[in-house]
């Protein structure tokens, strides 16, 4: 098995992707970090790989566990918060880990009202338990 962080580049990917880690540490087992891009070019691709592969070393250390194992998922799914939502959810199903780790942000309550959010969805829909993270702000 494993432990799937959903990472997007927010002030909250970075305390996604340290609990992810203590959770793969904890259970034994190692991160898949999914990253949902617009297309899978492969210079597109491979700059994405090199920034994600930085954040989750930088968040490794930050939790003293620079020796996890981990991959690096990029998914095609566009922009619409719909189609995010569906290829982190897609890919969770193929992957089938122990828990998926998402980040939250605040929102205002006229935004939750009105508009969905890739979080809620995930929350609403995934078939493995949630672990959302929160920044303290």
């Amino acid at each position: 098995m494993s432990v799937a962080v959903a990472h997007h580049t927010r002030s909250s990917s970075a305390l996604a992707l340290q609990e992810g880690a203590r959770q793969a540490a904890y259970r034994g087992t190692h991160l898949v970090v999914i990253h949902v891009v617009e297309s899978l070019d492969n210079d597109i691709a491979e700059a994405n790989k090199a920034g994600i592969s930085d954040a989750v070393e930088n968040a490794l250390d930050a939790v003293c566990l620079p020796d996890l194992q981990w991959d690096v998922r990029l998914v095609p799914g566009g922009r619409d918060i719909a189609d995010v939502s569906e290829a982190i959810l897609s890919t969770v199903r193929d992957l089938g880990p122990d828990v998926l780790v998402i980040g939250a942000r605040r929102r205002s309550p006229v935004g939750k009202a009105f508009l969905g959010s890739v979080a809620q969805n995930i929350i609403l829909d995934a078939d493995v338990p949630i672990l959302v993270v929160k920044s303290p702000r």
